[in-house]
């Protein structure tokens, strides 16, 4: 082989072969997914449902710490007077989750679920969410959680029931003190927002729906 004679060149290595994403790959996929915002909602609507579930979950803990670890005894578990073949705890438990999977369903208001049904959910996915189907449950909840937690915060203070009795004497404003007392109320207290932070989420979920329906109409329109 003579001097003018290059050698060939090296063979380029093959591509790293695309290894399966782990789970927690996909949980993180999966979060992003359902959290992001669609186009054109506002910051403060976001800032609002993303404060939904975070109002909720302290007082969801809090119930869930007095089945696990027994703070306060017996009481804020809101229990009540439960059939015989419900345990407390699991009430207790269950009433955390779900009140959490409730406060959750906000993020819908301005992510892409909240418009289109997820294509995984049987025989809906992948079909468009009508406006009302969204608007008017989620403005009757706001309507709801507002006058239940205001009323159950103003009557407990007053040391009655919603109801308008006298409160229990396994009711935590009655059996707490201290630090207890005042960590109950301060896990409670941001229910208040619940409702308030719902309806704004709802309102900019219709306005940004509506005019949506009528950017689309438009065109028809003129022609």
């Amino acid at each position: 082989m003579t001097a003018h004679h290059a050698a060939a060149p090296a063979a380029a290595p093959a591509p790293p072969a695309r290894t399966a994403p782990t789970a927690a790959e996909r949980l993180r996929a999966a979060w992003n997914s359902a959290h992001a915002p669609v186009p054109g909602v506002p910051r403060w609507a976001r800032v609002a449902a993303y404060a939904v579930p975070l109002a909720v979950l302290p007082s969801g803990l809090w119930r869930i710490m007095t089945v696990v670890f027994h703070v306060g005894d017996d009481a804020g578990q809101g229990a009540g007077q439960l059939p015989s073949w419900l345990p407390a705890p699991v009430y207790v438990v269950a009433l955390s989750v779900v009140s959490e999977l409730l406060a959750f369903t906000a993020i819908g208001l301005i992510a892409s679920w909240g418009e289109v049904v997820p294509r995984w959910i049987p025989l809906l996915g992948g079909r468009r969410v009508p406006p009302l189907a969204a608007v008017l449950p989620a403005a009757l909840g706001a309507v709801v959680l507002t006058a239940l937690w205001t009323t159950a915060f103003v009557t407990s203070l007053a040391g009655l029931t919603i109801q308008g009795r006298q409160l229990p004497d396994d009711h935590p404003m009655e059996m707490m003190h201290g630090w207890q007392l005042a960590f109950f109320n301060a896990t409670y207290a941001p229910l208040l927002l619940w409702g308030p932070l719902l309806a704004a989420v709802c309102f900019a979920y219709w306005r940004r729906r509506r005019t949506g329906t009528v950017r689309t109409r438009a065109p028809r329109a003129a022609s």
